[in-house]
């Protein structure tokens, strides 16, 4: 999947290409003029989440499609995740969401799905952006719109088959917190159906609440309310529905890490037995002890989720992800879905008949996360701490681990160590933090 990020147009540009509505509608026309070129009949399906700049890419793109004759179906607002699902399904030539995930409202992007529901192949996107330079002209025949109205609905049912057929949610109370996003109708009723009572939170999008306070990225709220309802689990969803983080009936949080591990214990009381799990290199290095001591092989990739994605393919496996909450079964889908990975930790729940934290039988490394801002994304951080970081990677030994990293979108670095010790983590990570700001 390749993402087009920037704001909505005002701000300037975040990576290499500014979205504006003209960027937009010449974006869609240089890709439908290359769907064409590999399709007889090019169509395509397009999704959004609910911010408020969505509305205007949504019709450029719409136009930039049709323009260059390419037949254009319309979702409206809906998860990522469910766009990958669609153009697959539907037989489309590619689809395209307009989101920008976790991000405020005032930030929008655009993003790609191939055919077969997964990332464009990149000799289609270096095609694309080279088509971006020519010049606009009307196909000999205009592409058709239409409203795709039964979207919703056919993810729904999918998100449901991935939920084994013999267990139910029945009995169990959960709060959804949807982040105000693309989740907000077809998260409760995909819940409600399997049986759960659901409590609603951020189920209201105004265009701009989108994320606010809210979602997998400020889960607080819903810890709240899992204790001031009762209830037996919260989950909170991000802004497009890719990404998924889940707490217990007493208020504490499970990331992505536990999660995986969740993942991992539901297939095997189903049955099936993994043959290795892919992590990143901010997994907790107690989850990976863990997997390993119980005849897993486990593998750290690059932060992100196509690192993950890459690696699970190479080695035929089905189950990773990152400790954010975007977790992936490939075995039930393409991509990261929300939905579909909370699901999967449900049935392990249920299979087992056992609260989370007694299935999960490690206890995570302290991880201490400081991001420093930088004046400009060029500046050239490493060279100043580069010495510290060895020095602090030397002190640790065996005992802990250093990861120091740019962030893709924002003029950020990362510092994250892992220790024994949450003492030696913040002290650690702090020296690294304080050198890079100053």
């Amino acid at each position: 999947m390749r993402k087009y990020f920037g704001t909505d147009g005002v701000r300037g540009k975040v990576g290499e290409f500014p979205i504006t509505p003209d960027f937009a509608l010449k974006l869609g026309y240089a890709a439908g003029k290359v769907l064409a070129k590999h399709s007889k009949k090019p169509s395509v399906i397009i999704g959004k989440d609910t911010r408020l700049s969505g509305y205007l890419f949504e019709s450029a793109l719409e136009a930039g499609f049709a323009y260059a004759g390419v037949k254009v179906y319309m979702a409206g607002p809906i998860p990522t995740p469910a766009i990958a699902y669609l153009t697959k399904t539907l037989r489309q030539s590619a689809g395209v969401v307009i989101s920008a995930s976790h991000n405020p409202y005032y930030d929008n992007g655009i993003k790609f799905f191939s055919a077969n529901g997964t990332k464009l192949a990149d000799d289609i996107e270096l095609e694309i952006e080279s088509t971006l330079e020519q010049e606009m002209v009307v196909a000999d025949k205009l592409g058709k719109v239409r409203r795709l109205d039964d979207a919703r609905g056919r993810y729904i049912e999918f998100c449901k088959s991935t939920f084994p057929s013999h267990l139910s949610l029945k009995g169990l109370k959960i709060i959804l917190d949807c982040a105000n996003g693309a989740t907000y109708e077809v998260a409760p009723k995909v819940f409600e159906e399997l049986g759960a009572e659901v409590v609603l939170m951020s189920c209201k999008p105004d265009g701009v609440n989108i994320n606010e306070n809210c979602g997998s990225t400020h889960p607080d709220a819903m810890i709240e309310s899992i204790l001031q309802n009762q209830a037996d689990f919260g989950i909170a969803f991000d802004g497009d529905g890719d990404r998924v983080v889940i707490a217990d009936r007493n208020g504490n949080l499970l990331n992505g890490d536990k999660l995986i591990y969740l993942i991992v214990k539901s297939y095997e009381a189903l049955g099936n037995k993994l043959p290795g799990i892919v992590g990143t290199v901010m997994t907790n290095i107690a989850m990976e002890n863990a997997l390993k001591l119980q005849g897993y092989e486990f593998i750290r990739t690059k932060v992100g989720d196509r690192y993950v994605v890459e690696e699970l393919i190479k080695n035929n496996w089905s189950v990773g992800g990152e400790a954010s909450g975007h977790l992936l079964c490939l075995d039930k889908h393409t991509t990261g879905d929300g939905i579909i990975s909370a699901l999967q930790v449900l049935s392990g729940i249920v299979s087992l008949n056992q609260d989370p934290l007694n299935v999960i039988d490690w206890q995570d490394y302290p991880q201490v996360m400081i991001n420093v801002k930088l004046a400009s994304k060029d500046f050239d951080w490493y060279s100043i701490a580069k010495d510290t970081i060895t020095e602090v990677e030397k002190a640790l030994g065996t005992e802990g681990r250093v990861i120091v990293r740019a962030s893709g979108t924002e003029p950020l670095v990362r510092v994250m160590v892992e220790a024994k010790e949450l003492s030696i983590a913040q002290s650690s990570a702090e020296k690294i933090a304080k050198l890079i700001e100053r």
